[in-house]
């Protein structure tokens, strides 16, 4: 199992990129989410999820392992593949996915390209007491814990290999302007990087 790499952009595709480790291009499939932190040439660490079939070997790559240890459990659920459950991370972040199974929000669910309401239903009821804790925000609704979001940007930043100083400074700017309903965690890692961006 290929559980993570590190190495250097060297090339950046819409469904995917090339990342040289030691001297081996290793392509990782990627959500949109992921691919927006990576930049050619630079320096990124992507956790990852080998997927073994008998005719191919792919690797999923995520910003971070809050990402991909969903992405594998989505996977349990029957009829669901390693290209939905990216799909799945591709519209909602881990937070959003884990709140709509927790409380049965189908509609959430339906969303994704490919799942119908019955594959929603399906996802569920075989998921939902292995989905792990859900935060519930004070007015008892499932949400986001207060700091939960701001450690995983932290996370993803630091793994796609800024200073933890960096990071800090960077999830204080983004944490200023969320206001009301946090965004997801993929929005709001995007806008740390952009931010992280101006400043190199």
């Amino acid at each position: 199992m290929i559980a993570s790499v590190r190495g250097t952009v060297a090339a950046v595709s819409p469904d995917g990129a090339v990342i040289d480790v030691g001297g081996v291009g290793l392509a990782v499939q990627c959500a949109p989410g992921t691919l927006a932190g990576l930049r050619l040439g630079e320096l990124a660490r992507l956790a990852t999820s080998l997927v073994v079939r008998e005719d191919s070997l792919t690797l999923y790559g995520f910003a971070d392992d809050d990402e991909k240890q969903l992405f594998e459990l989505l996977q349990t659920a029957s009829g669901v593949g390693p290209r939905l459950a990216q799909a799945v991370l591709a519209v909602h972040s881990p937070d959003t996915v884990r709140r709509a199974i927790a409380g049965a929000d189908t509609a959430t669910l339906t969303r994704v390209p490919g799942i119908g309401k019955k594959g929603a239903e399906r996802l569920v009821l075989e998921l939902r007491d292995r989905i792990g804790p859900v935060s519930v925000g004070s007015d008892g609704n499932a949400g986001v814990v207060g700091g939960a979001w701001q450690e995983q940007v932290r996370q993803g930043l630091v793994g796609l290999g800024w200073t933890a100083s960096q990071a800090d400074q960077a999830v204080a700017a983004v944490a200023e302007t969320v206001d009301g309903a946090v965004p997801p965690v993929p929005v709001l890692l995007r806008q740390a990087i952009r931010l992280l961006g101006k400043t190199r």
